[in-house]
Formats: C-alpha cells, structure tokens, sequence
C-alpha cells in the first residue's frame, strides 16, 4: 500500500514538509559518498528555510501539552490499555523536556557559522558551488567520509528535538483518523464533510495500481482525482474505478 497525506492548514504542511526533509536529512548523512553528504547539507539549508518562518518550538510545546491533557483524561477508561497510555506519555513528556531545553532560533549555530553560510549563500546560483567557486568546500568533501560525517551530525544534533517533536506530533494526528473505505466511479471522488473537521486527510490505496490521487479540500468538500502518467504525455484521468481508504485526521 502507498499513503498520500495531505495537509489541510499552513500548520500541517509546515510539519509535513519538515518531516520529509529531516527524513532526506538523515538518509544522506548515514550515507558515506561526497555526493550524499552535499545533499544532506543542502537539505539542512531546506530546513533551516522552512523553519524560520513559524514559531516551531512553541507550537510543539503547546500541542504536546494538550495532547498530554486529553491523554491523561483517559486513564480510566477499561477500553484503554494502561501500558500503552504510560508509554505514549512518557514518550510525550521526554520529547516535551528535550524541545523546552533548546535556546534561540532553530539553527542559529548554522546562521552564526561564517563558512556555513557563504556555502549556502552560493546554492541559489546554478552551479555555485564548483571546486573553483568553493575551494574550502571541496576540500572539506575530499575528506575522510568519518570526518564529514562527524561534521554533519553536529551541525544537525541542535535541531533533533525539533525533529522528534514533530514526528510525534505528526504520530498522534495520524492515530487521530478514522478510516472508510471507497470507490470512485472513473477516477472521480467527491464527499462533503457536513460540519467534520479535519487537519490531514489521508488516501491509501494499492500500489499496484497505475495512479495517484490529486487531492483539493476545504471546510465543505473533499474531491480526489486519480490521475495516470501517460508515458511522455501530460498526467491524465485514470478511468479505473480506483478502491481507497480514506482516512480523516484531527486532534
């Protein structure tokens, strides 16, 4: 099965977007090639994007103690496994303590490195970063693999919480769906939400199938168009009547 999750509010999106690119972030880190290690850089410079423009710290803070609220209402509950409810809260008052120790702007060591950031000033030119643009950092990618590595690891360590407070975030909002099954009629989905809210909605169907859903939404409406890659033509409606899950998600 393949899942699409598509963000409903400016919040979501933001946490989606920084997901994927700590996700890149760390793949390439781990990896050993000059190569990789530029695009786990260059993917740390996304994210130092992405992050400034929202007050990430303290959204996290507030959702992870609303989320521990709602849990702890729970603990009564015979439907509730104890066990379960302890250890998803404990895992959210550990991440809670690691993002209330971070101090300043996320990333602001990277800002305040010199070298850093006239690296990063010549990656929106095409081609800025050339050896002979750049002797010092094609130096630094012609060293050992470990030392590279090392390098990374601490450039990106500072901005880790951040990381595993959004993914726990994310985490509780995926658990929050419930999930109905349908079927198009030639591609085409429409459902009203009639007063429901949803931050995320989710679409999971079987890869095997020659398509993926294009998703638009607002406060009334759902439409999903599943849509084939024609070879070297322009995207087209796929006519299959497609079988998904739908899944609707919201704290």
């Amino acid at each position: 099965m393949i899942i699409y999750d598509y963000p409903l509010n400016e919040r979501v999106r933001t946490l989606l977007r920084l997901e994927d690119l700590f996700a890149k972030a760390e793949f390439f880190t781990a990896r050993s090639d000059a190569l990789d290690h530029h695009t786990a850089l260059l993917t740390m410079f996304e994210i130092l994007e992405v992050a400034c423009r929202a007050d990430l710290k303290t959204d996290l803070l507030q959702e992870l103690e609303r989320q521990k609220q709602i849990l702890e209402t729970l603990r009564h509950n015979p439907a509730i496994s104890v066990q379960a409810l302890d250890e998803i809260l404990d895992d959210i008052e550990g991440t809670w303590a690691r993002l209330h120790e971070l101090s300043g702007k996320l990333g602001q060591h990277v800002r305040d490195n010199e070298w850093l950031m006239s690296i990063k000033q010549r990656t929106g030119i095409p081609g800025g970063v050339c050896e002979f643009d750049l002797p010092s950092y094609h130096f630094w990618l012609s060293m050992e693999e470990s030392g590279r590595r090392a390098d990374l690891k601490n450039w990106l360590a500072p901005m880790l919480p951040i990381n595993d407070g959004l993914r726990l975030v994310l985490k509780l909002l995926r658990d929050s769906g419930k999930t109905s099954r349908h079927k198009t009629q030639q591609g085409a989905f429409q459902q009203m939400l009639a007063g429901r809210v949803a931050q995320m909605i989710r679409v999971t169907l079987d890869r095997k199938l020659p398509c993926f859903p294009e998703i638009s939404a607002n406060k009334y409406a759902i439409n999903i168009r599943f849509t084939t890659l024609g070879g070297t033509q322009k995207p087209r409606i796929c006519d299959l009547d497609v079988e998904f899950d739908l899944t609707l998600c919201n704290f």
